[in-house]
């Protein structure tokens, strides 16, 4: 169960994460590595996808500390759907919640 809910939320923490300001890739595998555990071959296709969709662009900054850094922001199109997706995942997990509390509703 861990694996597939960390593959259906890493989309929207990336994006979340992205709106807060610009990152590169090994930074956002750490900051989300706080929370769960994930590897850079886990993040990078991701990031290819959202790029393809549009919600992420990329440019790439010299480093002192060694070659280039590729670093993400989010677009405008990736700001609506981290929202839609933060929307729906806090009415979901608030259910869910209710649930494992004993509070559902009984009809």
């Amino acid at each position: 169960m861990q694996t597939q809910l960390k593959r259906g939320t890493l989309e929207m923490c990336v994006l979340s994460i992205l709106c807060r300001g610009d990152r590169y890739g090994y930074e956002l595998v750490n900051i989300i590595s706080d929370c769960m555990h994930i590897t850079e071959g886990t993040i990078y296709p991701l990031m290819k996808r959202l790029k393809d969709a549009g919600s992420i662009d990329s440019y790439i900054v010299e480093s002192q500390e060694g070659p280039p850094r590729k670093y993400y922001n989010i677009t405008d199109s990736g700001r609506l759907i981290q929202k839609e997706q933060e929307q729906e995942w806090r009415t979901f997990s608030a259910a869910i919640n209710r649930l494992l509390d004993g509070e559902e509703n009984r009809s």
